[in-house]
């Protein structure tokens, strides 16, 4: 799971948790990649598709959602820093009609020139986006489930570029 000699950045030499010093850190091109699924009845992905739920468009409403969450992942997540992104794409991506476990696959793109990484905030738009769908639907279909939150990728930093590969179609 990481290197058994690698330390914790975020506790100081007391062991108290505190926020990294990215003061000194180079500026380079940050991209991350995250992606997450909502797994879902067949029906309930037909009614997301064609935009026939009460609560209104459930895809463009998740997208925003997931934008807006990048954002301010800062404020959600203790100890990150607030940061000044470039891009962010979040990708809705429904599954075919012929697959056993229907869902919505979600694809973020967080990118930055900056002195610290966007993991965090592609993980947090993925988290965000899901569970915007759950909630617009779960009238419908209280038994979805999100799945597979997963970095994808990185780039950029002193620890180089990482591919875990997708899970999505």
């Amino acid at each position: 799971m990481g290197d058994a000699n690698s330390t914790l950045t975020h506790l100081n030499q007391a062991g108290d948790a505190h926020m990294v010093d990215v003061s000194e850190k180079e500026v380079t091109t940050r991209v991350a990649v995250a992606e997450g699924a909502v797994h879902m009845r067949r029906e309930t992905l037909e009614l997301i598709i064609a935009d026939g739920l009460p609560k209104g468009d459930v895809l463009a409403t998740a997208r925003i959602a997931g934008i807006m969450a990048a954002k301010r992942t800062h404020e959600l997540i203790p100890l990150c820093h607030p940061l000044a992104l470039s891009k962010v794409e979040i990708e809705l991506l429904p599954s075919p009609p012929d697959v056993d476990q229907p869902h919505i696959g979600v694809r973020s793109t967080v990118k930055l020139k900056g002195k610290t990484g966007v993991e965090m905030e592609a993980l947090t738009a993925v988290s965000v986006a899901c569970l915007t769908m759950y909630d617009m639907a779960k009238a419908v279909d209280k038994a979805m489930e999100i799945t597979d939150v997963r970095l994808v990728t990185k780039s950029g930093g002193k620890s180089g570029d990482l591919d875990f590969g997708s899970k999505l179609a």
